[in-house]
């Protein structure tokens, strides 16, 4: 697995330069500031020039750092697709939160993901990519809108974009998050997470209760911030999204989708096409 400095990366067969980077995918261990190994893989990205140019808005000094959502990583066939779409408007950074996948530690379902986050951010910077944002699912949209409100030196986004995230927390309003609930609170449903999720789940509650994604939105200022959410989203309805923007007037963009479900699953390749050019043109 390696070792590496807190909040830094591990060590990898392949120099964290630009200039070795970037001829090829790189996968290694990073430690997060509290000492977790979180799994991660880079991705050059692989444009296709039909005009010998590059398309409006790509940037080869971009990189998108891609955060799954709950029971999610970056195996995930959903996780893949969505790295292998915005890769055609700049380099993909994909990992796996703490306790998902191969990464160590266990999940506390979006507290302490932030560190994960960060960690996967400043190992962009590290590869030379001079221009960072971050794209968040779910769990993982919660988790970069409270990563961007931090501003931490050497691992801040210079764009954000939230899919299918909770405006607050604890909301048990729909039947999927009345299940997620009993998967994170109770023993067995923390056995299932476990053994048929391949999620391991942390027994404690937070203390203390981590800022919610609305009480963080008005900090990210002037960071370039986009809200996307379906209206067909089983797990949160559509005053999560207008709660989220109601809370950033000035700087941030709400895309409400016609007939769209919840997270990565639901985002087809013609959103994340938008999305992608989004981020390509405000981190730019």
């Amino acid at each position: 697995m390696g070792t590496g400095t807190a909040g830094g990366t591990a060590r990898s067969t392949v120099r964290p330069h630009s200039e070795t980077a970037r001829r090829g995918p790189v996968r290694t261990f990073l430690r997060t500031l509290d000492g977790v190994a979180i799994d991660a893989a880079y991705d050059p990205g692989s444009v296709v020039y039909d005009t010998g140019r590059p398309p409006s808005g790509h940037l080869d000094d971009l990189a998108i750092v891609v955060a799954h959502g709950f029971t999610g990583d970056l195996e995930r066939p959903h996780v893949r697709r969505v790295a292998g779409v915005l890769r055609q408007y700049g380099a993909v950074v994909t990992f796996s939160f703490r306790g998902h996948g191969a990464s160590g530690g266990r999940s506390t379902v979006g507290d302490r993901e932030v560190h994960d986050l960060a960690a996967a951010v400043r190992w962009a910077r590290e590869l030379g990519h001079t221009r960072v944002a971050t794209v968040g699912f779910s769990m993982g949209g919660s988790v970069v809108l409270r990563h961007a409100a931090a501003h931490e030196a050497g691992a801040g986004t210079d764009a954000v974009v939230s899919v299918s995230a909770p405006a607050r927390w604890y909301y048990r309003g729909t039947a999927p998050m009345r299940r997620l609930h009993w998967l994170v609170t109770r023993p067995e449903g923390r056995l299932l997470g476990r053994y048929g999720l391949r999620t391991r789940i942390h027994h404690r509650d937070w203390d203390p209760v981590p800022d919610s994604p609305v009480e963080s939105v008005p900090l990210i200022a002037p960071t370039p911030l986009l809200i996307v959410h379906g209206d067909q989203d089983g797990y949160f309805p559509l005053d999560h999204p207008r709660m989220l923007a109601e809370a950033a007037p000035d700087h941030a963009e709400l895309w409400l989708e016609p007939g769209m479900g919840h997270a990565e699953n639901a985002s087809d390749d013609a959103l994340l096409a938008r999305i992608g050019a989004w981020v390509a043109a405000q981190a730019g």
